[in-house]
């Protein structure tokens, strides 16, 4: 049996952080980098979730509708459409021949701050 608490923590305490590092990304203008740990933010809250009602060891996805999914929440259309914007990104850390339309600036400046608001909403639901 697992310290699930302990696993929970872990995960929010990962999202947390990866939201300060893809705010100094995206404010360095590593703006491909920083949208990565965008999606690692929404990740590791959503695996938050799956521990909480599982009791298990998060799966090992980075498919954020498939975490979704599991944690039965439910979000906005615009924002499970935002799932499918960050999921883009995910992949640039692990395939090289991978390259993603990187938005303008301001665009990607939106994108961190909905990370950041929907970070805050499900950590509240925790």
């Amino acid at each position: 049996m697992i310290n699930a608490q302990k696993q929970i923590d872990y995960w929010i305490n990962g999202a947390v952080d990866d939201l300060e590092s893809a705010e100094i990304l995206i404010e360095r203008k590593r703006m491909l980098h920083g949208l990565f740990f965008c999606h690692l933010v929404i990740e590791k809250i959503l695996k938050a979730h799956v521990v909480k009602i599982s009791q298990e060891i998060a799966p090992r996805t980075h498919n954020l509708i498939h975490l979704l999914e599991e944690v039965h929440l439910e979000l906005s259309e615009s924002e499970e459409i935002f799932l499918g914007i960050l999921m883009k990104y995910q992949l640039q850390g692990r395939y090289p021949d991978y390259n993603p339309i990187i938005p303008d600036k301001l665009i990607v400046q939106n994108y961190l701050k909905q990370t950041e608001n929907l970070l805050q909403w499900l950590k509240k639901k925790l």
